[in-house]
Order: C-alpha cells, then sequence, then structure tokens
C-alpha cells in the first residue's frame, strides 16, 4: 500500500424511507388503495408485504401510529429520481450579459452596444448594462442615467426594464428582462 493512498470506503446510499425490518415502530397504519387504512403490527404488515413479493415502506415517520404502504420500493426510487431529472430537465438558467458604458459614450458605440443587447434580449438573455464613472467623471451621475434611460427606451420593443438606474459605488446599473420567453 502506498504512503498516501487512502483506503478504500464503500459508499452506502442513505435511504430516505425505512422498509420492511428497519420500521423501528411496534404497529403501523397500513395505506392500501382502495381500502380504508387499517392499524396493525409491523410484522404481520411485513408479512402482507413479503406474500406480495413487494416491500413496507414507512411514508409518514412523525404520524401516530406511523403510516406505512406496500410497494416496490425500488421501483418506486426509480419514479422518483426520473421525476426529479424531469424538472431539473425543465428548469431554465438565467443567463446575464453585461453591457458596459462611460458617461461620454458616443452615438456610434451606443449603437453598437445597442445591437448587441438587441441580439442578447432576442435570444432571452437578461441585460445588465451599466456605465462606470472613473475619477472625476462621478460628477456626470445625470448623464449616465440619461444614457441609459435612452438605452432601456430603445429597447423597450425586446426587453422590458426590471430595473431603473441605481448607483452602486462607481457604477450606475439598469437591469433589462426579455420579453421572449
Amino acid at each position: 500500500m502506498r504512503k498516501n493512498s487512502r483506503p478504500f470506503v464503500k459508499r452506502v446510499e442513505e435511504a430516505q424511507h425505512r422498509i420492511n425490518e428497519k420500521i423501528i415502530a411496534s404497529e403501523i397504519r397500513l395505506v392500501i388503495e382502495g381500502e380504508e387504512p387499517q392499524v396493525m403490527s409491523v410484522a404481520a404488515a411485513i408479512a402482507l408485504a413479503t406474500e406480495q413479493e413487494m416491500d413496507l415502506v414507512e411514508i409518514s415517520p412523525n404520524a401516530k401510529p406511523p403510516v406505512c404502504k406496500i410497494m416496490d420500493y425500488k421501483k418506486f426510487l426509480y419514479n422518483q429520481k426520473r421525476k426529479q431529472k424531469e424538472l431539473k430537465a425543465k428548469q431554465s438558467k438565467v443567463v446575464v450579459k453585461e453591457i458596459r458604458f462611460g458617461p461620454n459614450t458616443d452615438d456610434h458605440d451606443f449603437n453598437f452596444k445597442l445591437a448587441h443587447a438587441r441580439k442578447f434580449l432576442e435570444e432571452g438573455s437578461k441585460v445588465k448594462a451599466y456605465v462606470f464613472f472613473r475619477g472625476r467623471t462621478i460628477v456626470f451621475k445625470d448623464r449616465g442615467e440619461i444614457l441609459l434611460l435612452k438605452f432601456a427606451q430603445e429597447l423597450a420593443d425586446v426587453g422590458a426594464v426590471e430595473q431603473l438606474p441605481k448607483l452602486e459605488g462607481k457604477k450606475m446599473i439598469i437591469m433589462i428582462n426579455s420579453k421572449k420567453k
């Protein structure tokens, strides 16, 4: 064995539910579809489950008595993982694109950055536009605000303003959300 190697550790998957002999209560409430819930001993419920070649699964451990159900546990876990995977696939990631201006940005630069922002919004991304004030340019706060409001107005057809211009330190920031969903 090498000097710095770690011993092999077997990964044990922790079950979210207690099944069969791992149920610690003396009696449980057994829920069977289409029938009334019955209160019975754990041994009787396990015998009923083995008779059907299924598992006794504790669904609600905090109830008095705990609620259990007879089901194929491996199939139940598989379906649960599949549903979580589908939900994760349906989630959309929000992409934020940043565009930086100076307080004295010329018309050509403004139009160039406006075209990029339009493309980002049409793709469905959010746009975070900001004016960065360097040194003494902080005295031109009003120019920066006018520039950002003009920017938002030009993009009104493809984007909606999420946050109006706000000064944070040396940056004045505006957030524009895509109208396309």
